[in-house]
């Protein structure tokens, strides 16, 4: 009975936070009476849908667990090559290389980026077959007809479940032409979720602390789409009318960034993939040196201009704790883990969510709350951070040059609704989410 009343309870605050994170939304509106609420009910309809599919029922749970599998399955193959070159560098802890060698410690160089170059050549070669292209349609027209989306926004949005960047090339020929609120939602959709290809990173970094995490983190992209819908159409209506709207679009296999030259095979597709995950590397790599040491930096600046005036221990990170506290609470987090929560959404904003995937991590071994923890993963789920927002903005503008006013004067409002979009995830997980302590798809949680 107990149980029951604590279920009934995480329910409700998981539904406050749908309602509240849409009317966070609202409060930042360009056009309140433009809102297309029709789109908002059907996109959190669906979320829901999805979820309670994924998540609750026995068809669906057996879905996500093969699912699960399959991605577990197919990333422990890229340890193999790792393997080769780092040697017992590459062997995470607790397991045993293939020629005997021992882990001597967890290493993100050795053995988490290679997963990234792995992800990076099957995805493209996957592409190249045209497997990945009628998928990506097929989600696209039901997005384009149940939310009365264009043809290019659901395309853009469909498409960044798979991949990052990249999906902007899918719409190349009318970026040019896009309304401002289509506009809105490329960046939105773009940032509210993850790439495939650091989807396997992340899973290979909380595997072992996780039940199905690789599962929970598809889920959460899946669910992250429809999610930037609803919070993009609230914050900027479409007031014009779209020149593909009801129009759908065709993914050419070949899309490639400007000037370059689309492979020939297979084998160069993979190459090719291969090749754009190790300057995602260099890329992640990058980011991590300047916006930790710029967190730093402002931890020290903050802290000491509070010394200054009597207030010891302040910080950076925990001012950003503060203003995303309210929103773990009604995520469905709970209260004794809820600030906790908050600091690793702050420092994904500010430092990319490598860092906070990392850290909570470390949490789990430290004896974090397991439901918590995979509702803090969904939030996570999404590349919803300044750094995010530059290659994203800087992207379109390469491609479409004379728009590139309009994306920086959106750039802003469109990260606050890529946040808002993970956050409204992670409440949707909350709502499904089985208590904390009970059996979790066959696995007891901490």
């Amino acid at each position: 009975m107990a149980w029951r009343c604590q279920r009934g309870m995480e329910r409700l605050v998981s539904i406050a936070g749908i309602v509240f994170f849409v009317g966070v939304a609202w409060v930042f509106s360009r056009n309140r009476r433009m809102i297309p609420w029709r789109t908002v009910a059907i996109g959190i309809i669906m979320q829901v849908i999805i979820a309670v599919f994924l998540l609750r029922s026995s068809v669906g749970r057996s879905l996500f667990e093969k699912v699960n599998m399959l991605v577990v399955g197919v990333l422990s193959h890229a340890r193999i090559g790792s393997e080769v070159i780092f040697g017992a560098l590459a062997v995470p802890p607790g397991e045993t290389g293939s020629s005997g060698e021992q882990p001597l410690g967890f290493f993100l160089l050795f053995q988490g980026f290679p997963v990234i170059i792995f992800v990076g050549c099957i995805m493209a070669m996957l592409y190249y077959a045209g497997i990945m292209p009628r998928i990506v349609e097929f989600f696209a027209r039901i997005f384009s007809r149940i939310m009365r989306l264009s043809g290019a926004e659901a395309m853009v949005t469909v498409n960044n479940i798979f991949v990052g960047i990249e999906s902007l090339f899918a719409i190349r020929p009318y970026i040019r032409g896009l309304t401002l609120s289509e506009m809105h939602l490329l960046l939105t959709a773009g940032m509210a979720t993850i790439a495939s290809s650091v989807l396997g990173f992340y899973s290979m970094i909380l595997g072992r602390e996780i039940p199905g995490i690789a599962g929970h983190l598809v889920s959460a992209s899946i669910l992250s789409a429809p999610a930037a819908v609803v919070m993009s159409k609230v914050m900027y209506p479409e007031k014009e009318k779209p020149a593909t709207f009801g129009v759908g679009i065709h993914l050419d296999r070949n899309y490639m960034g400007p000037g370059e030259t689309p492979p020939s095979s297979l084998m160069d597709a993979g190459v090719h993939g291969a090749m754009e995950g190790v300057k995602l590397i260099m890329g992640i790599c990058a980011m991590l040196v300047a916006f930790l040491g710029l967190v730093s930096l402002l931890n020290a600046i903050t802290g000491g201009a509070a010394a200054m005036v009597g207030i010891r221990g302040l910080s950076f990170d925990m001012i950003l704790s503060w203003v995303f506290y309210p929103f773990a609470i009604l995520s469905g987090v709970r209260p004794d883990d809820a600030l906790a929560v908050a600091q690793l959404w702050g420092l994904r904003v500010m430092a990319t969510e490598v860092p906070a995937y990392i850290q909570l991590s470390g949490r789990m071994k430290a004896g974090f709350d397991g439901r918590s923890a995979v509702i803090a993963a969904y939030g996570l789920c999404g590349f919803a951070h300044f750094a995010s927002l530059a290659i994203f903005v800087g992207g379109a503008s390469a491609l479409a040059p004379e728009r590139r006013r309009d994306l920086i004067r959106l750039s802003f409002s469109a990260l606050v609704a890529a946040n808002l979009a993970c956050f409204q995830t992670a409440a949707v997980a909350g709502l499904c989410l089985a208590a904390s302590g009970s059996v979790f798809w066959g696995q007891t949680l901490p």
